[in-house]
């Protein structure tokens, strides 16, 4: 019978219905990648002088890059502020406010090898991008929050083939982020300081049921509301606010989860990764790594609602993953 399941960080809904998983077109088959012409790819050792100038670099020959987004999503101007024109509910509402989208919008090259993805790369040049991403992040610590997100493939919203990641310096606090900040602050004022993430985690892990693997660092799981087939998360093993703040990152089980991932569908399908990390301010947080393949498309459901149909119940795909391993 399908399951209504609650994210317990978000507060957002989930239905989870394996049976729908049986019908046709369930799911979307991974795709052979051919390999990526590196006379065309900008990203390439070489080609420095096809991107805009380096913002930051690792290593000479450089191991990991950073460049401004040649197409910014965020200007570079001063935000004036200004509160939401509807908050109030007093005088006259400013129906159709604009303000300029300030902030900052950079492109982290993850390795110089032409790959298509990080599980290309060994585990040791994983932990040498997301080094940077966290310097990179360190660098906008005056922003309201740093979102650093990777996208795999095409589907996925990869406009270049190359391995890379985004980082979108924001001027605001999203609402999906401030809600979990009030969850996780709600819940340490109710349980005398406890950390939301934390007691998950030491759940899940009693239980074993979502669990794919541990290391020393971090335990890799499905989330209990998954919501795609394949969700998983990495959580550090000792809860830490900030993704930004010194400590372990998690590398190797990452590198270790897309090889699992890739292993378990006889092929990589185009994903979605980003770092959750405490925004500016919040006392009461953990960071964690969420990934989501692209093996279904979103739907009506899912885009008029925001509530997700996840066809594979996160306990299948958990025991799938670990058995890949």
């Amino acid at each position: 019978m399908p399951e209504l399941r609650t994210d317990p960080l978000s507060g957002l809904r989930v239905i989870v219905a394996g049976e729908r998983s049986e019908r046709p077109g369930a799911f979307l088959p991974p795709a052979k990648r051919p390999p990526i012409d590196v006379d065309g790819d900008p990203f390439a050792p070489g080609h420095e002088d096809h991107t805009p100038p380096e913002l930051d670099r690792d290593g000479d020959p450089w191991t990991v890059r950073v460049v401004p987004n040649l197409f910014p999503a965020l200007a570079e101007v001063v935000d004036e502020g200004g509160e939401d024109p509807l908050a109030s509910g007093r005088g006259q509402p400013e129906l159709f406010a604009t303000r300029p989208a300030a902030g900052a919008h950079e492109v982290i090259v993850n390795a110089p090898d032409s790959v298509w993805s990080l599980s290309e790369v060994g585990p040791e040049q994983v932990e040498r991008a997301m080094a940077m991403w966290r310097r990179r992040m360190n660098a906008h610590a005056d922003s309201s929050y740093a979102h650093l997100i990777v996208n795999e493939g095409r589907e996925a919203g990869a406009s270049l083939p190359h391995t890379h990641s985004q980082l979108y310096a924001l001027g605001f606090v999203p609402a999906q982020i401030a809600r979990e900040r009030e969850r996780f602050t709600a819940y340490s004022d109710r349980t005398e300081g406890r950390n939301l993430l934390e007691d998950v985690l030491q759940e899940e892990v009693r239980r074993r049921e979502r669990v794919v693997t541990v290391d020393s660092e971090a335990v890799l799981l499905c989330p209990f509301a998954s919501r795609v087939p394949f969700h998983m998360q990495l959580v550090p093993r000792r809860p830490a606010a900030r993704f930004e703040d010194e400590g372990p990152l998690g590398a190797g089980l990452l590198h270790a989860a897309l090889a699992r991932l890739r292993d378990a569908l006889g092929g990589l399908p185009p994903l979605n990764m980003w770092v959750r990390t405490a925004p500016r301010g919040a006392e009461h947080f953990c960071w964690r790594i969420e990934v989501l393949p692209r093996l279904a498309h979103l739907a009506g459901l899912e885009l008029g609602t925001g509530v997700h149909l996840n066809v594979l119940p996160p306990e299948s795909a958990a025991r799938r993953l670990r058995e890949s391993g």
